[in-house]
């Protein structure tokens, strides 16, 4: 009987955490809630350039990987395939819907060794940087097998528009 008042105290404080971490992702969510839609995948998509299973780490505000975007469940770490197609790049995540980011929107492409609290080697992910509407997005994702990381790196790098990587390389 001595352990029962410990056992109550743990149960209120478990209970406390998790409703204090639900308020939290409440009140991200209504700080994003103008962020705008996601874009539509397209009825006829090309055939993939790449492809690779792997983990959907999140997405967040760019430069900032602490600051993960909660709308459109785009915050949710999740397994995931990314295929890079004609049209953009697709993560097709189980459990928490596709994300279709169309190749005009994608401004680059980089390796990390983290984001959003997901940590692994050095450059062991894939940190895709793209536009929805007027907020500028980094979307994380690694790889299952290690080989494939670079053949996604490539077909990506090949996808992004010329313009916005020269503006990068010129520093303008």
């Amino acid at each position: 009987m001595d352990k029962l008042p410990f056992f109550l105290l743990m149960l209120a404080l478990a209970v406390g955490i998790f409703a204090m971490l639900a308020v939290g992702w409440r009140n991200r969510l209504r700080r994003q809630a103008d962020v705008d839609p996601l874009p539509e995948i397209p009825a006829e998509l090309g055939a993939p350039l790449a492809a690779a299973d792997g983990q959907y780490v999140a997405s967040t505000t760019a430069g900032d990987w602490l600051d993960r975007i909660a709308v459109h469940n785009l915050g949710i770490r999740t397994n995931a395939e990314l295929s890079v197609h004609p049209e953009g790049v697709l993560f097709d995540r189980s459990g928490a819907g596709p994300v279709f980011i169309p190749a005009a929107r994608l401004t680059g492409v980089r390796q990390e060794s983290g984001m959003a609290g997901k940590f692994v080697e050095k450059d062991g992910l894939l940190v895709l940087s793209w536009m929805l509407g007027t907020r500028e997005l980094d979307s994380g994702f690694r790889t299952r097998h290690a080989e494939d990381k670079t053949t996604l790196l490539n077909a990506l790098q090949d996808l992004i528009p010329a313009a916005p990587q020269a503006n990068a390389d010129s520093g303008k």
